[in-house]
């Protein structure tokens, strides 16, 4: 049995492991195991993040050994990772010439091969992405899919333009494109303009997608970047313009890690284990055949023709025909997050009815076996995510509250949830709020979405009293 969701560290520690999504026990530590079940969620879940990407980018693959002399190049860049890096420091028994670190990050990797990639105003856009592993030495509490020491899923894309407002229109374009992968999962989020003093390291400014999890505290679970030409100076990446003259590359980079998944856990599961929208499950269906002695026959018959009939449509389907009891097999699927059960017993069998639930409700109906089509199963998954990114969104409303007080605002966020403040731009400003209220400025709301609009994008700044903007307070992860 789990924990109940509300204990949501410990529901979290242990639906990782009995769901089978991660095995925990590998001996490094921040290091964790893909299991089988946990492995297909993933493949699912980026196939769509690759749908997306490969509209308009195209799929690369950079080696993981960064020289040192590559990664410290941009001054600001490494100062951002050096407490995090892993060394290489021996071939063998030979002690390297250049030490080779383990990315942290990939700007420096690909950026001296973008230089000779990039000749001319006819090599723009240049837009690449690679799906790959990261590493960081964590030191905080390192937690599975949320904070580790490699990051096994890291999608980072890296994007060079001509100018400026060329990589702002990038900017928006990734903003869009991971909008549409969140709702796809049904996730809700807000989009923060990260403030200067957490922005990415070298970076002109960071948009950030945060989402509310359980326990209140937000989890980020993707980021943009506009590198402007900072980078493009450091390596060199320049191109020959109409005019025949030379100019500067500008570039953006944005990323996306296995937080996602622990983002679509966390969110829907409940106290019985994972809930998984319909695209996204490794099992979409499970059909339970209910014998009774003297009547296997009928109920295995139609349990079977079901079965094929819903491979046939080119669904993940499994019928578990095994020896376990119903009520063990309930406990299993509904631990999984299969969101469709089909249930066929002796009277079942003996009307050519199937007894049908989702897993995000506690409700049973019938059918006739006839009325299961395809258009009828993509109706009740569409309906699924709908409740799905209801219930998400309710939940997130629920934990987001606006201030005008500090002390108000720090008992908020260390007990419920996100606080919305107006705050100027200065730094003291933002400094002396994360001090009162012992939590981290997200930033300004890049724009609010339709489940907030109550809220006024401006306002007196609760420090200072000059002008604010909509900013987000939080524990994070």
């Amino acid at each position: 049995m789990l924990p109940p969701k509300q204990n949501f560290s410990e529901w979290f520690h242990e639906v990782i492991q009995q769901a089978e999504i991660m095995d925990i026990r590998y001996p490094v530590k921040g290091l964790y195991v893909w299991r089988p079940f946990g492995f297909k969620i993933r493949q699912l879940v980026y196939s769509k993040l690759r749908e997306l990407l490969d509209r308009d980018h195209d799929e690369v693959y950079f080696p993981t050994l960064i020289p040192e002399t590559e990664l410290g190049k941009e001054g600001e860049h490494i100062k951002g990772f050096e407490d995090e890096v892993f060394w290489v420091t021996h071939g063998g028994l030979e002690p390297l010439d250049v030490k080779l670190a383990l990315r942290p990050t990939s700007e420096t990797a690909m950026y001296p091969i973008f230089k000779l990639w990039i000749r001319s105003h006819a090599d723009l856009p240049l837009k690449v992405y690679q799906i790959v592993n990261t590493f960081r030495y964590e030191t905080k509490h390192t937690r599975p899919l949320i904070r580790l020491r490699e990051i096994t899923s890291f999608k980072e894309a890296h994007t060079a333009h001509r100018n400026y407002e060329e990589a702002e229109q990038q900017v928006r374009e990734a903003v869009k494109l991971y909008k549409e992968f969140y709702d796809f999962l049904a996730v809700p989020y807000l989009v923060f303009r990260r403030p200067d003093w957490d922005k990415f390291p070298g970076a002109d400014y960071t948009i950030a997608f945060d989402t509310i999890m359980p326990d209140g505290r937000t989890l980020q679970i993707g980021t943009v970047h506009h590198l402007a030409d900072n980078f493009a100076k450091t390596f060199d990446i320049k191109y020959e313009t109409p005019k025949g003259d030379h100019a500067y590359v500008h570039q953006t980079c944005y990323g996306i890690s296995e937080r996602c998944i622990a983002a679509l856990i966390s969110i829907h599961g409940d106290d019985l284990g994972l809930i998984l929208p319909f695209e996204v499950a490794p099992i979409q269906i499970v059909i339970i055949p209910i014998l009774y002695k003297g009547k296997e026959e009928k109920v295995i018959g139609l349990s079977k023709n079901l079965f094929e009939r819903l491979k046939g449509f080119g669904y993940r389907v499994l019928l578990d025909d095994s020896d376990e009891r119903p009520g063990a097999k309930y406990y299993k699927w509904e631990l999984k997050g299969v969101p469709m059960r089909f249930e066929v017993g002796p009277k079942e069998a003996e009307s050519g009815k199937v007894v049908v639930s989702f897993r995000d409700e506690k409700k049973k109906f019938e059918v006739d076996f006839d009325e299961i089509t395809k258009e009828k199963i993509e109706e009740w998954a569409k309906n699924l995510k709908e409740r799905l990114k209801n219930k998400a969104i309710e939940s997130a409303k629920s934990k987001i509250k606006f201030f005008d007080s500090l002390e108000e605002l720090a008992d908020w966020i260390e007990k419920r949830g996100v606080g919305l403040i107006h705050l100027c731009n200065s730094t003291e400003c933002g400094e002396e709020v994360e001090e009162k209220a012992k939590g981290s400025v997200l930033g300004r709301l890049e724009e609010i979405p339709e489940w907030l609009e109550e809220f006024e994008p401006k306002g007196a700044c609760i420090v200072c009293g000059g002008e604010g903007y909509l900013t987000g307070v939080a524990r994070t992860y």
